[in-house]
């Protein structure tokens, strides 16, 4: 698996990355955003044109000016959200306030215990699309047509959308070029996760978009990359049960060695949702399923 972590870009520049789709870089990077939320305008150039935005972002007026400006003449018809984490939807109000109205699309945001907080990646609370969609829906636009597909792993609440005339995928959190994708519980789940990878495999997709980084092109390949790496990660905690380990804490340090300890972190929370999986599968038992203090041990 070959990630790219180098690629041309500037904050609030738009960038042409296909016949359809434009996209503007925010200011926002961090360990979780990388080099910052890209957020992709669908459709035809021109003055009267129709066109989709698809996370708007973080609440940031430069960002905002410089979608306003990409979008120019056009008009606004859809907002699509891909989930209600900080760095992708919070905009989408100011966005639609200022070019016209256009209705916002997305999942239900969690709510209760699946809300996330041990993350950077705080949720959106105070969102609520005007259209919910729930997988399967078609979306169509001014010589664009998206089919929705969900895809909760990352996010109980992820959503990716389906480019027909492209065969492209915008995927959101849930496949980046530049990263394996954090599925952090309680609102992170790892059998929903591979579950949504799998179902976007099949696809047979010529370009994927994430919202975090460069595109990605070799499509087939990278996606078979990154099973490949989680199910290595789930070998690699059996084996840590195997030899002995019981706690999160004793096996973070073993199986993380040559990571920065700054995301140790996030690092047990990986842990912990491949854990719960084994759990789910038959494969490990606990005292307490949701819990980085649990202690766990192999079935059999």
């Amino acid at each position: 698996m070959q990630f790219t972590r180098e690629f041309d870009f500037a904050y609030g520049r738009c960038d042409r990355m296909s016949a359809r789709v434009q996209r503007v870089i925010a200011n926002n990077p961090g360990p979780f955003t990388f080099t910052g939320t890209g957020t992709y305008i669908v459709g035809k150039a021109g003055a009267g044109s129709k066109v989709a935005v698809i996370d708007p972002g973080p609440m940031d007026q430069a960002h905002l000016a410089a979608l306003i400006e990409a979008i120019g003449p056009r008009t606004l018809s859809h907002i699509l959200v891909t989930h209600t984490h900080a760095d992708h939807s919070p905009l989408s109000y100011e966005l639609a306030k200022a070019m016209g109205g256009a209705p916002i699309y997305a999942a239900r945001p969690p709510s209760g215990d699946h809300q996330c907080s041990q993350l950077d990646e705080s949720h959106d609370e105070d969102f609520a699309p005007d259209v919910i969609l729930t997988g399967g829906e078609v979306i169509t636009g001014d010589g664009w047509t998206m089919d929705v597909m969900a895809t909760p792993g990352h996010a109980s609440n992820h959503i990716c959308f389906a480019l027909r005339e492209e065969n492209g995928l915008f995927s959101g959190d849930h496949i980046m070029g530049w990263s394996t994708t954090i599925v952090a519980p309680p609102d992170g789940d790892m059998s929903d996760y591979m579950a949504s990878l799998e179902a976007i495999m099949v696809r047979g997709f010529d370009t994927i978009w994430p919202t975090h980084g460069a595109p990605i092109t070799d499509v087939e390949p990278f996606l078979k990359g990154y099973h490949a790496h989680r199910m290595q990660r789930e070998a690699q905690v059996l084996e840590r049960l195997a030899a002995g380990d019981t706690t999160i804490a004793q096996m973070v340090p073993m199986l993380y060695a040559a990571v920065s300890q700054s995301l140790w972190p996030a690092a047990s929370l990986s842990v912990l949702s491949h854990l719960q999986k084994l759990v789910r599968d038959g494969r490990a038992e606990t005292n307490d399923a949701n819990s980085l203090q649990g202690h766990w041990h192999l079935i059999g």
